[in-house]
C-alpha cells in the first residue's frame, strides 16, 4: 500500500496574506504546507482522505489521473471545501465517485454543496455515490477502514486505521476505548498543531506524549501550523522514531 501526503498543513493560525514569519518566508519546500490530506493507493485503487480547499492543486501536483473514493474525517471547511473538483474525475472516468461520511458530515455536504443534491441537476456538476459510515469497520474499494473516534474539542472526528497504518487529524482527546484500536499499529500519523496550548488540537508536546503512549515503530506529525516552527528546526527536537510529515512524502506500508 502506497501512502502519499497531499497536504500536511492547516488553516489554523495561518495568515492568508503578507506574513513575514520565518516559516512563511522559508525557502525550504518542507515548510510549504497545503491543507491536510492523504492519498492511498492499493492494487490500482485510489482513495483520498479529505478534500480541503487545496484539493484541485494537490491532485494536479501529484499527477493523479484516477480517483475511486473520498473518505471524510469531519465537516470543517479545511477538510471538505474542495469536493466540487471531483467533477474532473467524473468526466474522465464517466462515473460517479464514491464518498464515505457519517450522517452528520453528509448533512454538512448537503448544505455546502446543495446543487450536487438538487432534484434538478445542472449539467456538469459533481456526481457522487454517498455511503454512510459509523464507528463500525467498512470497506472502500476492497480496503478495510477501521474508524477511530477522537474529540476535536467537543466535535467527534474520525481517524482511520488501515492495516498497520493509522491516520488521525484534529484530535485533542482520545478515549481509552478508541486508543485500543490504534495500539499495535506500525505507522501512526497524528496532528501536532503548534507549541502553544490549543483548545481543540494536540500541541507539539501532547502529540509527542501520545506517540510515545501508542508506541508505533514510526510516527509522523501532520496538520501543522506555521506556529510550530520550521521543519528543519523541529526535526532536531524530536525522538528518533518521531518525525514531521511534509507535502509529497510517500510511504510504502505493508
Amino acid at each position: 500500500m502506497k501512502i502519499t501526503f497531499l497536504g500536511t498543513g492547516t488553516s489554523q493560525g495561518v495568515p492568508v496574506i503578507a506574513c513575514d514569519c520565518e516559516v512563511c518566508t522559508s525557502p525550504d519546500p518542507h515548510d510549504k504546507r497545503l491543507r491536510s490530506s492523504i492519498m492511498i493507493e492499493e492494487e490500482g485503487k485510489v482513495i483520498v482522505i479529505d478534500s480541503g480547499p487545496d484539493f484541485r492543486y494537490q491532485m494536479l501536483r501529484a499527477k493523479v489521473k484516477h480517483l475511486d473514493a473520498i473518505v471524510f474525517t469531519h465537516e470543517h471547511k479545511d477538510h471538505i471545501a474542495g469536493m466540487d473538483d471531483i467533477r474532473a474525475f467524473n468526466y474522465r472516468q464517466e462515473a460517479a465517485i464514491d464518498v464515505y461520511a457519517t450522517e452528520r458530515v453528509q448533512e454538512a455536504l448537503k448544505r455546502e454543496f446543495a446543487y450536487i443534491f438538487a432534484e434538478f441537476k445542472y449539467p456538469g456538476i459533481p456526481e457522487i455515490n454517498l455511503h454512510t459510515i459509523t464507528l463500525k469497520p467498512f470497506l472502500v474499494s476492497g480496503i478495510k477502514f477501521i474508524p477511530i473516534e477522537v474529540m476535536h474539542y467537543k466535535l467527534p472526528v474520525l481517524g482511520f486505521r488501515i492495516g498497520d497504518f493509522t491516520y488521525i487529524t484534529d484530535a485533542k482527546t482520545i478515549s481509552e476505548v478508541e486508543k485500543q484500536k490504534i495500539k499495535g499499529t506500525k505507522i501512526l500519523v497524528i496532528n501536532a498543531l503548534q507549541i502553544e496550548k490549543h483548545i481543540s488540537h494536540f500541541t507539539f508536546v501532547e502529540a509527542i506524549a501520545f506517540a510515545k503512549e501508542i508506541g508505533a515503530e514510526k510516527t509522523y506529525f501532520t496538520h501543522i501550523s506555521h506556529r510550530l516552527g520550521r521543519h528543519a528546526t523541529i526535526l532536531g527536537l524530536l525522538p528518533k522514531n518521531i518525525t514531521l510529515a511534509y507535502d509529497g512524502l510517500v510511504l510504502e506500508v505493508n
